[in-house]
């Protein structure tokens, strides 16, 4: 067995590990649970109204419906995620199908089923969905990992050899490279490796580098020597961010999968839409409507009745279901005809195992935000290419894992990640176009050995305020106020409401100082979803935050990719035995750090995180550029 064959292996015992913790929290925090329990902790929504029904691509079933209790109460639903619609109707009680979430907000989502046709209890009243564990993943992630572990003189087995660092990669030799006038030398220099890799091109691209337009000018460029490129990313919202930002250069993209924005620019470019404006369309359409007719005439009888009437059910159904394979074949023809004309195919990564793709292969498979996917996951799209681009950076929000055990044996590590280790040539991105060089500059200390320069554009750019607030990193310290740290016992996530008074007193201030026809926008993030709801929950009850149009409030993970003009940072945590628990990672403060264009304003207790050695670095840091200050200059 060869050595990359022996590194899989263990890394497949991870996944292995992982699956089963996830499993084992799924059973412990939902599947056992009785149907109020879960209720409760939002996993369950019971009783729906059902808004609509129908059919989408493929065949499939889909629902919208609405909770009719528990209004507005948060919840676990998601973009993605696999639930289970089921019946507690006397006569259907027991009664289940799974699928998937398409969108889901507040209090309304739509679910599209795994198979057809829909189910004949769906009307009878007493509806409810449940969130499930998705081992569909996992099943995927495993299934790539066997096949890219038994490869043996292919075309994949170099891959395996080159992007695990067993071999270095090749390159061509670009006669005259062309050099793109809207690119910096580094961005471009990115954009001709990726051109002139024989195997495997690798961009580290550090916070508002151009990533995302390095990448997308450098899938142009390929694009005119190439028939399709699949590019994927971890997540929908990336993957639909890289629909946009390549369809904006005139390439026909085609969006596969479930997209988690719906807006006017994606949705034109997904596979559905694309089928909807296609000529054949209408014949499709007319079929689909004949063989639900067919389905609608057979759902009309009971159970109790005659064998006659279950004869005439039964013809109804296979003709429902003729129907509906003529439509699917037609269906397909379309598809395969709108897939090979594409310069571009997005999906998310399990996305790229759609039925639509399973036989296609690729001669170049871009993955973008590499460095956010577990590496089982990141080996699903490579399994069909002939040439790999990971972008990424391994310094910002690393995969989440759920089993500590997992983790800490090395699952963490990304391919992304494995490789800029063990390749010799990874291009990186060196110039950032997006905060303040004082705001840049502890994370370039930290993580990028100094190796990046702020553009002129935003070197010296500040707020356009009094001198007093125009200082563009600020920690304030909270140490010896009192402001104690606090655990909801139902989540047990962590909350601090001393310390965003003070962080909202600091806003209003800022607030008075700021033009009213320039002001700038704000972001509010702690690493803390308890803190955040309360936030989110004081913002709603204050009128002058509520006026607040361009303010945001989310989680450091919500905010992986964002920027705001102002960035404020809730650390939370502040108790006597100097616990910071996750605020120990540090690649994910550096996603916090740098989400700032022209302020920065941290807040938190000194005494608590001065004893770990990244927020004492910090401290010093805000000391020497004169950022540093007290609590108590806020406090009447």
């Amino acid at each position: 067995m060869k050595k990359s064959q022996e590194e899989l292996t263990r890394t497949l015992e991870l996944l292995l590990q992982e699956k089963e913790e996830e499993l084992r929290q799924y059973v412990e925090n939902i599947k056992n649970l009785e149907l109020d329990e879960r209720k409760k902790k939002g996993v369950s929504w019971f009783p729906l109204n059902i808004l609509k029904t129908g059919y989408a691509l493929g065949d499939m079933p889909f629902l919208i419906v609405e909770r009719t209790s528990q209004l507005d109460e948060r919840h676990r639903f998601q973009s993605g995620a696999v639930v289970s619609i089921f019946s507690e109707h006397p006569e259907s009680k027991g009664e289940d199908r799974k699928g998937i979430i398409h969108y889901a907000d507040r209090n309304k989502m739509k679910i599209i089923l795994y198979s057809s046709p829909m189910p004949y209890w769906i009307d009878d009243g007493k509806i409810g969905v449940d969130l499930l564990f998705d081992d569909r993943t996992f099943r995927e992630m495993e299934k790539a990992m066997a096949i890219v572990m038994d490869a043996k003189k292919d075309r994949l087995a170099e891959l395996r050899e080159i992007l695990l660092g067993y071999k270095q990669p090749d390159f061509a030799r670009l006669e005259n490279p062309y050099t793109l006038p809207a690119l910096n030398d580094s961005q471009n220099k990115a954009v001709q490796q990726i051109l002139a890799a024989k195997d495997v091109a690798l961009v580290h691209g550090p916070p508002g580098t151009g990533k995302t337009t390095t990448l997308v000018q450098a899938i142009k460029q390929l694009s005119k020597t190439e028939s399709t490129i699949l590019v994927c990313a971890p997540s929908n919202t990336a993957t639909d961010l890289l629909t946009e930002r390549l369809a904006e250069l005139d390439l026909n993209v085609v969006r596969i999968g479930n997209i988690s924005r719906v807006d006017e620019a994606i949705i034109e470019h997904t596979l559905d839409a694309q089928l909807a404006k296609h000529p054949e369309s209408k014949t499709i359409k007319k079929v689909k409507k004949q063989a639900a007719e067919m389905r609608r005439q057979a759902g009309k009888f009971k159970r109790n009745f005659g064998s006659k009437q279950r004869e005439e059910r039964r013809a109804l159904y296979q003709e429902a279901k003729a129907l509906a394979n003529w439509a699917v074949d037609i269906e397909n023809r379309v598809i395969d005809q709108l897939l090979s004309s594409a310069h571009v195919v997005t999906a998310t990564l399990v996305g790229s195992t759609s039925k639509y793709l399973r036989d296609r292969t690729f001669k170049t498979v871009v993955i973008d935000e590499a460095a956010q996917a577990m590496e089982p996951a990141t080996w699903i799209p490579i399994i069909k290419a002939q040439k790999v681009v990971l972008v990424g950076d391994p310094l910002q929000l690393p995969p989440t894992i759920k089993s500590i055990k997992a983790q800490r044996a090395g699952l963490n590590q990304t391919l992304l990640e494995k490789g800029i280790d063990r390749l010799s040539e990874v291009s990186l991105l060196d110039t950032q176009y997006r905060m303040h060089e004082q705001i840049m500059g502890f994370s370039n200390q930290q993580f990028y050995e100094n190796k990046l320069i702020a553009d002129e554009s935003v070197r010296l750019k500040t707020l356009p305020v009094p001198e007093g607030f125009s200082q563009p990193i600020e920690f304030i310290d909270t140490a010896g106020c009192g402001f104690n740290e606090q655990v909801n016992e139902e989540t047990k996530s962590r909350f601090n409401p001393d310390e965003f008074t003070l962080l909202r007193e600091h806003l209003y201030q800022l607030m008075e100082q700021c033009p009213e026809d320039s002001f700038p926008s704000i972001g509010i993030i702690s690493p803390y979803r308890e803190q955040v709801l309360y936030i989110q929950a004081e913002r709603d009850k204050d009128e002058r935050l509520s006026a607040l149009e361009n303010l945001t409030i989310n989680t450091i993970d919500a905010f992986q990719g964002q920027e705001r003009d102002i960035i404020y940072i809730s650390l939370v945590r502040s108790n006597e035995a100097g616990e910071i628990g996750f605020l120990k990672d540090h690649r994910r403060m550096n996603v916090a750090m740098t989400r700032a264009r022209q302020k920065l304003v941290m807040i938190g207790d000194s005494g608590t995180l001065g004893a770990h050695h990244f927020y004492r670095d910090f401290l010093d840091y805000c000391d020497t550029v004169g950022g540093y200050g007290s609590a108590w200059s806020y406090i009447s």
